[in-house]
């Protein structure tokens, strides 16, 4: 039988875990979740001879890859997996990028480095845009009164609902995808504003006014994140994994969100 082990088994992994076991995997993994301490290492260590495929969907941190700093010796042989960012593009004013862009030179250089590591050791990497899903969407950011509209109208995003992830992270799996990055992102580039306006008009509510920067009075973090502007394409993944977003826009996506709420 055939075994996954994961590093890192958090909101995306989980769903891998699950969706791998249904095809008959067995799995270990460290996390919050997992079964498996990270600073175990001798358990660690067991578990990577045991596994035909490992994955990782840990961040960096100090501005390295834990999991290669400590246990990238113990990885060869094995099929590899790792869940990066399109963040790694950095900032393309408004147009595409593709698994071919250049990569480090936006405000996830440490991404980036982790990126190129786990290219190097014949991962296969899978760039995110922004995830999204049930219990982590905008409808919880509405509920909670954190949803905003920013006045940037040439501001355009991408993003993922997690149940394509793991479709594409198994079809990479099932189909022994060759090494290399691959975007994992729905079709259609757009606004955050599109984005909470459809789910306003989903639930009935009244859109959050439109506000500047300064107004909104955002995290470091949510200034960062709109200070990228690009759209992500996702033909190599489509093309060499066979794979298809079974939520394709935001749209169908945000749908099916309020539709499993009901």
């Amino acid at each position: 039988m055939a075994h996954l082990f994961i590093f890192g088994l958090g909101y995306t992994a989980t769903r891998i875990a699950q969706a791998a076991k249904e095809r008959g995997f067995t799995i270990s993994a460290t996390g919050s979740a997992g079964d498996i301490a990270f600073e175990d290492a001798d358990a660690v260590a067991q578990e990577i001879g045991r596994a035909d495929h490992v994955l990782s969907s840990v961040p960096p941190a100090d501005d390295s890859d834990p999991v290669l700093d400590r246990y990238g010796d113990l990885l060869d042989g094995k099929w590899l997996a790792y869940l990066s960012s399109t963040g790694v593009y950095g900032d393309a004013d408004e147009a595409w990028v593709d698994e071919q862009s250049p990569t480090g030179e936006g405000r996830r250089t440490a991404r980036a480095e982790c990126d190129a590591r786990w290219l190097d050791c014949g991962a296969r990497v899978f760039r995110l845009p922004g995830i999204y899903g049930p219990g982590r969407s905008i409808f919880e950011r509405l509920e909670e009164g954190r949803a905003h509209r920013i006045d940037m109208p040439d501001q355009v995003f991408s993003r993922v609902h997690v149940e394509d992830i793991v479709s594409g992270v198994i079809a990479a799996i099932a189909g022994n995808a060759p090494s290399g990055a691959y975007n994992l992102s729905d079709n259609l580039p757009t606004s955050q504003n599109a984005v909470v306006e459809e789910a306003c008009r989903l639930t009935g509510r009244e859109p959050p006014p439109l506000q500047t920067m300064e107004e909104a009075d955002l995290s470091p973090m949510a200034r960062g994140f709109y200070a990228e502007n690009r759209r992500v394409a996702n033909g190599k993944a489509k093309r060499v994994l066979g794979w298809e977003p079974a939520y394709p826009t935001y749209r169908e996506g945000l749908a099916a969100i309020l539709a499993a709420k009901a």
